[in-house]
Formats: structure tokens, sequence, C-alpha cells
């Protein structure tokens, strides 16, 4: 079998509201969709979510990637994905690399006839994923949290990281509106200090928080340390982990509790990697996603129910979106992620 095309598509989808975090505001979801063709008439679909603060990439730069990628894949074996992933790992851009890895594993098991949650483990069936309240008012974030819970989600991420004394309150208001059985786990985006961090996350305990992600900025490993072992609410660390050497530094230095997987970050054989190097350190795994069709939501939900290590999820990007082109792929009801067990990523794109 051989490589024998790459589609590029750029889509612009506008969000059902606006998606605003510690890092900035999303108003639409411009990213890129990829088709690798072979000459087998077996082909796979691919996802990039380029984002300035944490892929540092744009619409623009993915599409200059990807053209770039295609000449040097076009001819190679489609299974043999490492060697692939290697020859343009020198080109810019982690979630246009990311996009080609998820096409080429779509392919790998379209061709064997397995679903990649079967190839990557076929740990269980479903996972519960977070529903995220985005930065705002604390009367919007509390209205939002119980519309969730109604609907049955049971697990919400709020985004917190601009103003604790207001992130404070809208867990109490929060927690005083939907009682303590969901689950509330809050994510900073990088927002806060190491002392903010500390002292923000102490008030929060009462309230049951089931981890926090990524307080401190990317780079502040030290930071992170230093707030784990000052709290007891599970630190996980997003940012700081894009590569497997990543998740080793953030074991070596016990910085972390948890690591958040994002396959745009890493791509999905590094995502691989990185859980396997968690379930040699005993750290469990959430797998997380940007805005994102249902194909890189699909890629993300076959990984978490592949690997044991993986216990949460994150993967709810797809569902602010006005309009999905994706047909089939993940199903998400009352707050449960799961896939069918077409081969592949069992997907196809309208």
């Amino acid at each position: 079998m051989k490589i024998t095309g790459m589609r590029i598509h750029p889509i612009l989808i506008p969000l059902r509201k606006p998606f605003v975090t510690s890092l900035g505001s999303k108003y639409q979801h411009d990213g890129v969709l990829v088709k690798i063709e072979t000459d087998e008439n077996v082909f796979g679909w691919g996802e990039a979510a380029p984002s300035k603060n944490i892929t540092k990439e744009t619409q623009e730069s993915v599409i200059k990637s990807l053209n770039e990628i295609k000449p040097l894949i076009v001819g190679e074996n489609p299974f043999e994905v490492e060697k692939i992933m290697d020859k343009i790992n020198y080109v810019f851009g982690p979630s246009a690399k990311a996009s080609v890895d998820i096409a080429l594993h779509d392919i790998f098991g379209k061709k064997i006839g397995l679903p990649l949650k079967n190839v990557f483990g076929d740990d269980k069936k479903e996972i519960r994923t977070s529903i995220t309240v985005s930065i705002g008012k604390v009367e919007d974030a509390v209205k939002e949290a119980v519309k969730i819970v109604d609907s049955g989600g049971r697990n919400i991420k709020l985004k917190i990281g601009l103003k604790p004394d207001e992130d404070i309150e809208k867990i109490k208001k929060i927690r005083e509106s939907i009682g303590y059985e969901p689950r509330i786990r809050v994510d900073a985006n990088q927002g806060y200090s190491v002392e903010t961090a500390i002292k923000t996350l102490r008030e929060m305990e009462r309230y049951e928080i089931e981890f926090v992600e990524q307080p401190l900025n990317a780079k502040d490993i030290d930071g992170m340390r230093m707030v784990r072992n000052n709290v007891s609410i599970p630190v996980m660390a997003d940012e700081s982990v894009h590569t497997p050497g990543d998740a080793v530094n953030i074991v070596k230095n016990d910085a972390a509790d948890m690591i958040n997987i994002k396959i745009m970050k890493s791509g999905l054989s590094n995502a691989l990697k990185i859980a396997d190097i968690c379930s040699a350190a005993g750290i469990i795994c959430m797998v997380g996603c940007m805005i994102e069709t249902k194909i890189g939501v699909t890629a993300g939900t076959h990984l978490a129910l592949g690997k044991r290590i993986i216990r949460f999820a994150d993967l709810d990007g797809h569902l602010d979106l006005k309009f999905d082109p994706t047909i089939n792929g993940v199903r998400t009801e009352k707050g449960v992620n799961k896939v069918g067990d077409d081969a592949g990523l069992g997907l196809d794109v309208d």
C-alpha cells in the first residue's frame, strides 16, 4: 500500500457561544481537515485544530505546513507511521502533524478491520467526559452548570484563572445550586502565580474539587511542584506536556499528580507514548481536546477507550460547534462518549 495523495480542507465553523479562558476568547473553529488517499482506495481522515496560545499555529500556518508535508509522504507506506512522523518532524506545527498522524492511524485501522480503540487496547466501552463552562459572570456560570446537570452531565469543568475571588465565588454558588454529587474540576490555563494558586485552591478545597489543570505557566515546573505540595486538590499538567520528553520531566520533578494528553499538542503516536510513560510512573491521565470537529474528538475518544491509564476525559469540543461536517464518529449522550465498532475512526465527512 502506498500513499497517493493528501487533500487539505480548511473549515470555518461558528461557535454556539464565545469560548472564554484565561488565555483569551474564541468565536469560531478555523481548523483544517486532511484526507490521505492510497492506491488501495483506503483513505484516512485527520484534523488540525490550531491555537495561537497553545500550538503556536494559525489556520494559514497549518495549511502551509501541510503543503510542505504532502510531497514528503506521497509514495510512503501508510503503515510505517513512525517512519513518516520522523520524516516530517522538522516541519513546524503540532496540530498540522497531528492531523497526518490521525489520518494514518485511520487508514491502519480500516486496513486491518478494527476500530482504533481495539488497536490501542480496548480497555473500556465508554467514558464520561466533562462539559466545560467557560469564563463569564458568576450567575451565567451557575445557570450553565445547572443546565449541564439537568441534561444528564455529571462532570463539570469550570474555566478559571483571571479573577481568583470570583473563581471561588463561582464554585461556591455552583455547589449551592447542584449539590455535591456532580464532579467539578477546574482549569486555570496558566492563569495563576504560585502564591495565588495556593491561596485560591486552598479556599476551593471545601467544595470538593476533583482536580485543577495547569494552575501556572507551562514552563514553571518547580512552581507546579510547590503548588502540588501545598494543596490537597490534585494538580494536572496540561500545557506543560506536549511531548514524551515533557511527560518524563513532569515525572522526574514530581510536578503533577496527573497529565492531560491532547492529540493536537502531541500527535496520536506521541500521545500513546505519553500514556505509556504515565502508566509506568503510575500517573493517571486524561485525554483532552481543543475546539474540534468530531474527527479530532473521535480520535481522542478511541485513545481514551483503549488505554487503561486514561481515567478521565475532557472531550466535548465538538459540542460547541454550530454544525459539524463529520458523519458518524463519537456519540455524546448525557455526558458519556462512545464510538462504534466500525474500522479505523469509524467516520466520514460530508
